[in-house]
């Protein structure tokens, strides 16, 4: 077993009393012996200058007192110890930079930031080399720091190069954070995460109110949101730290489960990757062209019959869904079994029919799920969009899954342009792939349509939620087998840019948390509304942008068909 700590705790404008902050926290935290201690972001100066002057006399030198002090910490305790700093560069620039040390004290590796946010934009570069994966003697360990674990780039990129552990540095006074974004990167990469984050202001305490007055962020939400925690591969947090004290949060964790990709149906989380098809996320951001879109009521539907009949319940549900409704989603092969018989499209078709009639009574109506269909010399599994018409779109299935025996893979993403809006459809298996929410956004999709199938708690708490959030897009799931959670829409809400009056609601310390509406099991309509105009503002901060910012240039791994570790 390996024994691994996150320590949580404020800094100020003082490098030395920051210095000996951080001694006094390794201090404490070596009483429970960890081999692997975690550090906030920002541990030498919080992230606050007054210009560029200011930002690198408070900066590090990789030799200087203050990372001697820590080297000889990690070689005291006998433990590997990673730190987050801004860090001069010998090339005059700064950088924000992991640093972890051996337990012989040794600099074993560093780690630069690669997505910055906000102001940091003003006085940093980004990392110009992927952060490293360290063999040590305890397991493979992986380093990001804070906004480099709010989108699924960095750590997917790590996992694939055979990361273990994550080590995840915060500065953060966002809730969402630690509810959503810290613990996705663990689950959806079968990696262990440790995250340290932040108490105490994180800018100088004269300067609080008037910041709060400037970016109208009430003053209680520029402090740090502490809540570190350490997350196992299935999503489960093993022990987590309050929000607003000091904190040494431990477990202890058996690093070579992380070796296990597979989800509880057997489908490899990496073997079914399909690298060809995400391009895009490696290439540099173009504009795209995105049509007007506006809100439309949706829901979600769960037919309680198999069979004949479910096609019947299928038909009177959507009778009885509110007026103005939009787009309604069933879950996957809603009506039949899975199954290699030939005649499974010709019953495809009939459904389709059954569904056409159905809409010709509700005006405008749209729905969708997934069917078997003829896809080359075999079967796939086809996400299908029915309207009065007919089949109006439909989107095969791009990933392979355990569930079903001899599928046949689709080559290519497209999405739909309606009177509403950008839809893309999604089967169950390729939703679990965060690289296809993210190719949705960069299309310029508003809303992603999944009819789903049952979910693993981790899904419907952090896989979901987070698909939604880190590309702004709304989205709908539904299926049938309602052990966790039948179905969920996921709105966005309308504020979103930092530092921007925001309209709706006073900043609630949640940053980019979608709504959500879940689907109860044994409810057969779930209905909501998408604020699909809301996708169009990808802006969490100046310099900033979801999808224009993405770290692009640092993502060829994860479209290579192999990674070397």
């Amino acid at each position: 077993m390996t024994r691994v700590a996150a320590l949580q705790f404020a800094s100020g404008t003082s490098v030395d009393t920051n210095l000996a902050t951080c001694i006094e926290m390794i201090e404490r935290a070596a009483e429970h012996k960890p081999d692997v201690m975690v550090l906030p972001e920002f541990c030498n100066h919080i992230s606050w200058y007054d210009d560029a002057d200011h930002a690198w006399e408070v900066s590090l030198e990789l030799d200087g007192v203050f990372l001697r002090s820590i080297a000889e910490q990690a070689a005291h305790h006998k433990s590997h110890l990673v730190i987050n700093v801004s860090l001069r560069r010998q090339d005059g620039s700064l950088t924000i930079t992991s640093l972890m040390y051996g337990p012989e004290g040794s600099l074993l590796a560093q780690a630069d930031k690669q997505t910055l946010m906000g102001h940091e934009n003003f006085w940093f570069r980004r990392a110009d080399q992927l952060s490293p994966v360290i063999h040590a003697s305890i397991g493979r360990l992986a380093m990001f720091p804070c906004r480099d674990g709010v989108t699924f780039e960095t750590p997917r990129g790590l996992a694939l190069r055979g990361a273990q552990l994550f080590c995840d540095s915060l500065n953060s006074f966002a809730l969402d954070e630690a509810s959503l974004h810290v613990p996705a990167r663990a689950p959806e990469n079968r990696c262990f995460l440790v995250a340290a984050n932040k108490v105490g202001p994180l800018i100088p305490e004269d300067l609080l109110q008037q910041v709060s007055d400037d970016t109208h962020i009430p003053l209680r939400y520029l402090y740090g949101a502490g809540e570190s925690q350490i997350v196992s591969p299935d999503g489960q947090v093993l022990a987590k730290g309050p929000r607003d004290d000091q904190a040494v949060v431990w477990a202890d964790v058996e690093l070579a489960e992380a070796d296990e990709k597979r989800f509880k149906d057997a489908t490899d989380c990496f073997e079914t990757r399909r690298p060809a098809l995400y391009g895009p996320i490696a290439t540099a951001p173009l504009s795209v062209s995105v049509p007007d879109a506006q809100p439309i009521a949706v829901a979600c539907l769960s037919p309680e019959q198999r069979g004949e009949g479910a096609i019947a319940e299928a038909c009177e549900l959507i009778s009885r869904l509110p007026r103005g409704t939009r787009l309604a989603v069933l879950p996957e092969l809603f009506c039949m079994p899975w199954s290699s018989g030939d005649t499974m499209p010709d019953c495809s078709m009939r459904v389709i029919e059954e569904l056409a009639l159905a809409c010709k009574a509700r005006e405008e109506l749209l729905i969708c799920t997934s069917l078997p269909m003829s896809q080359g010399e075999g079967i796939g599994l086809f996400a299908v969009l029915v309207g009065e018409s007919g089949l109006l779109a439909s989107q095969g299935q791009l990933h392979s899954g355990a569930r079903f025996d001899g599928l046949q893979q689709a080559e290519s993403f497209e999405c739909i342009d309606l009177p509403w809006g950008r839809l893309a459809l999604l089967t169950a298996e390729d939703v679990r792939h965060p690289e296809m929410a993210k190719l949705a956004a960069i299309k310029g999709a508003h809303l992603l349509a999944v009819p789903g199938r049952d979910l693993e708690p981790w899904e419907a708490a952090l896989a979901l939620p987070s698909r939604a959030a880190e590309n702004r897009i709304c989205l709908i799931y539904s299926n049938l087998a309602a052990k966790n959670c039948a179905g969920m829409i996921a709105d966005l809400p309308q504020d979103f840019t930092l530092m921007t009056p925001w309209a709706e609601r006073e900043f609630d310390g949640y940053i980019n948390q979608p709504l959500i509406t879940l689907q109860q099991p044994g409810q057969n309509i779930t209905s909501g509304r998408v604020n699909l105009p809301a996708a169009n503002n990808k802006l969490m901060s100046e310099q900033t942008d979801l999808i224009l910012d993405r770290p692009w240039r640092l993502s060829g791994e994860l479209v290579r068909e192999t990674v070397d570790d």
